[in-house]
């Protein structure tokens, strides 16, 4: 696989970099959606992401890729070769960007009969899918509205449940299957399947820059990392390796970050003003705030965390509205400022 592009020198953009920022942080914020043009840098940001972030701990030899600090019972692999957690090696990895292309068959996705050893050994082995790969990293879905239904069904059941259930040709298999989704697509194309739709924490549109200065600036690099990709990456090595501890130090400060009882009251306020169905709107904005927190240093979420992630959030949780012409994003801001102003 070749040099991802870095990360820190993706030009512009930067509420798709802050959503994919927010779901390194909270893995289970529940993935983002990114919609837009053609070319603006969707893949490349999370290839780039996934390059930036902390090396994983992973038991030696296990398909799954399981934490050597988490218990053995969910995992297959681990709880057949190391019964009560003994004589597990533990191993460094980079987190993985696993594709999930639109023409997969199932077996492709969730795993099935490995033939060969079928054949030649007369022995029932488990082939592990795209989903155990990507266990524990990202799994990327271009033209997530043009999935076919089985499959969104599929990724509905593993995103609930965090496993992967495979029940088939003699085989009983459940293994662990935690990721961030990330999505994209554009919406001319056809639109999302409102059960799938939901299931996504954060929601970004892209558009590309209508700047002279930064299209300019977004192809000199372009033209420098294609020209030698490895001086390119020394340049931004730095800010890279800057990056990367800021999301190591917000994974270890997030656990203690404060939400105020006021501030979950402006949360539900807000949700209840937009008309947001169910509550995992305020469950998402609350983790996003969180986040978003711990990036910045913060002790507590703050009325500017919420500001800034609120239409990441809920911009695709509300309802169409035909007396109101407005885009997502800006009833989202106008609701947040009432709120606010109230």
């Amino acid at each position: 696989m070749g040099i991802p592009f870095p990360f820190t020198a993706i030009v512009g953009q930067a509420e798709m970099k802050q959503a994919l920022l927010i779901a390194a942080v909270d893995p289970g914020i529940g993935g983002v959606l990114i919609t837009g043009d053609r070319g603006t840098g969707k893949s490349t940001a999370v290839r780039g992401l996934a390059a930036v972030l902390p090396s994983m701990k992973v038991v030696a030899g296990c398909p799954y890729r399981c934490s050597p600090d988490s218990p053995t019972t969910g995992c297959p692999h681990c709880s057949e070769a190391f019964p009560a957690g003994r004589g597990r090696k533990s191993a460094v990895e980079p987190v993985r960007v696993v594709d999930l292309p639109l023409g997969a068959t199932e077996d492709r996705v969730v795993g099935a009969l490995d033939i060969e050893q079928a054949l030649v050994h007369g022995r029932k082995r488990f082939e592990p899918g795209l989903l155990a790969r990507a266990h524990r990293g990202f799994l990327y879905i271009d033209e997530v509205n043009l999935l076919e239904d089985h499959l969104v069904d599929l990724l509905l059941d593993v995103a609930a449940s965090g496993e992967n259930i495979v029940e088939r040709e003699g085989l009983s298999i459940r293994h662990p299957a935690r990721f961030v989704l990330v999505g994209s697509g554009n919406p001319e194309e056809g639109e999302l399947r409102p059960q799938l739709l939901d299931r996504f924490g954060l929601s970004v549109e892209v558009t590309s820059p209508d700047d002279i200065a930064l299209r300019i600036e977004a192809v000199k690099r372009r033209e420098w990392f294609d020209r030698d990709p490895d001086a390119f990456v020394a340049a931004w090595a730095r800010e890279e390796k800057r990056l990367r501890s800021q999301i190591a130090a917000a994974r270890l400060r997030l656990p203690a970050i404060d939400v105020t009882d006021m501030m979950r009251h402006a949360i539900a306020a807000l949700c209840i003003k937009l008309g947001t169905d169910g509550l995992r709107g305020e469950l998402t904005l609350i983790r996003a705030a969180r986040a978003v927190a711990a990036l910045a240093g913060a002790d507590a979420v703050q009325p500017n965390h919420l500001r800034q992630v609120a239409p990441l959030a809920l911009r695709h949780r509300l309802r169409r509205n035909p007396m109101d012409e407005a885009g997502s994003r800006l009833r989202v801001e106008r609701a947040v400022a009432e709120a606010w102003a109230a």
